[in-house]
């Protein structure tokens, strides 16, 4: 059924709403994703309901996350292997999942992120845990940081990060 659906979001066969996204265009169907998500439900069907011919203007989301999450929509599949390279990607995709209340693609964000906590990625980890009531990868970043060679190694890095910035606002002006 998942590669079905796969299939369905890739013709974009009967698709009825469309999604501006970072300068880009996705068609979908507002039944498959009212039916993953109580927000888009919401906004598509219920009282927040979009009109029904306007385009969906989505104005604080990059076009690869939309697209992810609209990937893990139909098909249930997220990122199947993640590198270092796709942590980002990973918090974004938690932010964006935990917006529309896709809470399996939420999940498998936070354990993603859980097992790749390092003193570069601590701070940033924490943060999204915080906003995003994410329990168990706020409890990963303070296990993280009970380490004192860990936390030496977070706080020099916030050093480092401040210090650069400070040197490039005094450099403007």
């Amino acid at each position: 059924m998942c590669r079905d659906l796969g299939g369905l979001l890739e013709s974009m066969d009967g698709a009825d709403v469309t999604f501006h996204v970072g300068g880009q265009k996705f068609s979908a169907h507002r039944s498959v994703l009212a039916a993953r998500s109580s927000v888009f439900k919401a906004e598509l069907f219920g009282s927040m309901m979009e009109n029904a011919g306007d385009p969906v203007e989505i104005g604080d989301m990059e076009s690869d996350v939309f697209k992810s999450l609209l990937h893990f929509i139909y098909t249930d599949d997220s990122m199947p292997q993640i590198t270092r390279e796709d942590m980002a990607m990973a918090g974004h995709l938690l932010v964006a999942a935990d917006r529309y209340a896709v809470e399996r693609l939420k999940l498998i964000c936070e354990d993603k992120l859980c097992n790749h906590i390092d003193s570069d990625t601590v701070a940033t980890s924490l943060a999204l845990a915080e906003q995003h009531s994410c329990r168990g990868l706020k409890e990963a970043c303070f296990e993280f940081l009970a380490s004192p060679s860990n936390f030496e190694a977070m706080v020099a890095r916030m050093v480092m990060s401040i210090s650069r910035a400070v040197a490039r606002q005094s450099s403007r002006s």
